[in-house]
């Protein structure tokens, strides 16, 4: 992911993000993306409008851009009493959910999502996923890890990895079909059992 993402260097292969490719073009790359990290990613001793005008910053977004915008995410995810709070006094759920639509707040052409969803509740997951669907429904690439196969499902396609090599690349439907699953979480223990590498 952080290869794709214009952090890493590649050591081989070739690959374009949102047109761009990964070895000349990494800052068109990082300015067309929004990121959000496996662990938390967002300041927790600053407040939820003060993380907002922050990365709305950086992301490039003119002070009254970032203010319209602030408070519709802010409306939108119910935190109008806890807009001048701390960050790191919010639920995980919560924090989780307020780091993805800032991720988005400046429309990027793809988000890369790293296992966004750890550790929270499931309703939590199933908002989640409601706030993942209406960035893709205004025309978002969401790129996503998880280690849940139910979540998944959710997904229009899956790329699972065996060794470090792509094994499988297909929509959901077809990959059940390919390996005679039943579900997301046979068509991995499929895969899985031809593995070379033995788990750290």
């Amino acid at each position: 992911m952080k290869m794709l993402c214009g952090l890493s260097n590649p050591t081989s292969g070739n690959a374009t993000i949102a047109g761009f490719d990964i070895y000349r073009d990494t800052e068109k790359i990082k300015r067309s993306i929004g990121y959000m990290s496996q662990k938390f990613s967002l300041y927790e001793d600053l407040t939820v409008i003060e993380n907002i005008k922050f990365f709305g910053g950086i992301y490039g977004l003119k002070d009254r851009e970032i203010e319209v915008k602030g408070n519709i995410l802010v409306e939108q995810l119910n935190l109008g009493d806890e807009a001048k709070k701390l960050v790191g006094s919010l639920p995980l759920g919560w924090k989780q959910k307020l780091a993805f639509s800032v991720a988005v707040l400046h429309e990027p052409k793809i988000v890369f999502l790293d296992e966004p969803t750890g550790g929270v509740d499931p309703v939590t997951r199933r908002q989640f996923w409601d706030l993942i669907y209406a960035a893709a429904d205004r025309g978002i690439t969401v790129f996503v890890t998880t280690h849940y196969m139910d979540e998944a499902e959710y997904c229009n396609r899956i790329s699972m990895m065996v060794d470090g090599v792509i094994k499988a690349l297909d929509t959901p439907t077809r990959l059940k079909e390919q390996f005679s699953a039943a579900s997301m979480d046979e068509v991995f223990y499929e895969l899985a059992r031809g593995a070379k590498r033995k788990a750290d």
